[in-house]
């Protein structure tokens, strides 16, 4: 409706435009019609007098026409541009407020797609084989544990590897040791994931960092979820090791943001990103810049809203968290390249 509007004032204007150029040209012809038509009653002297007479107030009334068409056109025209610059407000209004709206739809997606993985660590970190990988530390024990975590991974599909350390930071038993052998025996004791899931209180938390590459993964893009295993299996229980899960965000982030719903139209305009608390861009739907480059976005301290920028609209939303989960502080954006009749270069908040 807003892009019909604004399409109207356009076609209004070129067809005002037309008709008044049209006018004018009649109103040039007939003021050369009156100039001659005095020409000639001056060459037929006192019998042509009269004529004299009505070609003068023809050429009055071309003149006034003339007058009346260019006051017209002025007025038109001074409405023309306000009815345009208004459809133009009312189109980056309209498209700011639906792109801010998907724009928090997708980073809610995220948000409860990684809500689910804080209470799948919190779950898996007191299953008797887990515990007693660290608490017994046998062979035998670490071999159990490494077929359990199989089985978790056969069931969930969205993680790339699970691993279970020990308290000194040494991985005792993963759940791909033959596709990832690197991670056996690996030292995680200087990992953010492992120095925050040894510091939790309770059974109860879990620590998640950036969206970062793991080389003894292959380098594959993930997001890291751990807790502490404790005594027992206990949530109150000693923290005796750490159980680290890494989902795998590459085609789980990709699936989100190609996945909103913007019109076929759209999408030749538009980008969807999903940033992080330092603005780094962790998920693109063209693919580019993704964990390299920093989108700068100006919110002002607002949650969510659009600015224009130049000759793009950008609308973001940031992570509003789901149930116990708070969220990273991730922004769901949407940039939109704008028509150059639409881009004022000043911010809307």
């Amino acid at each position: 409706m807003q892009d019909d509007i604004l399409n109207l004032a356009y076609e209004v204007s070129r067809v005002t435009e037309e008709k008044i150029d049209l006018i004018d040209s009649v109103m040039r012809q007939t003021n050369l019609l009156a100039i001659n038509a005095r020409i000639e009653a001056a060459r037929a002297g006192s019998s042509g007098a009269a004529f004299s007479v009505v070609a003068q107030e023809m050429g009055i009334v071309a003149s006034d026409i003339s007058r009346i068409s260019r006051e017209l056109r002025s007025a038109i025209g001074d409405n023309i541009e306000r009815l345009e610059k208004a459809g133009s407000g009312m189109v980056q209004q309209f498209r700011g407020a639906r792109y801010g709206d998907l724009a928090l739809n997708a980073i809610e997606i995220i948000d409860r797609n990684l809500y689910e993985r804080s209470c799948d660590v919190r779950w898996w970190a007191t299953d008797s084989a887990v515990v007693d990988a660290v608490e017994n530390g046998g062979e035998d024990s670490c071999a159990y544990a490494s077929s359990r975590l199989d089985t978790i991974l056969r069931s969930y599909t969205v993680y790339i590897d699970l691993w279970i350390a020990d308290a000194s930071g040494r991985v005792v038993a993963t759940g791909r040791p033959n596709r990832y052998p690197r991670a056996r025996g690996l030292d995680v004791s200087k990992t953010e994931w492992f120095r925050q899931a040894m510091a939790t209180r309770s059974g109860d938390d879990f620590a998640v960092t950036d969206i970062e590459t793991n080389a003894a993964l292959d380098q594959a893009a993930v997001a890291t979820y751990a807790t502490a295993i404790r005594s027992g299996g206990q949530s109150d229980g000693k923290a005796i090791g750490a159980l680290g899960i890494f989902f795998d965000w590459a085609p789980q982030a990709q699936a989100v943001v190609k996945g909103v719903g913007l019109s076929e139209e759209e999408w030749q305009a538009c980008r969807v990103l999903l940033i992080d608390a330092k603005h780094r861009v962790i998920a693109a739907s063209d693919d580019t810049g993704v964990l390299r480059d920093q989108f700068l976005l100006q919110t002002d301290g607002a949650k969510r809203g659009y600015m224009v920028d130049g000759d793009r609209l950008v609308a973001y939303a940031l992570t509003p968290g789901y149930e116990t989960y708070q969220g990273l502080g991730w922004y769901g954006v949407i940039e939109s390249r704008l028509a150059a009749s639409m881009a004022p270069q000043k911010a809307v908040a």
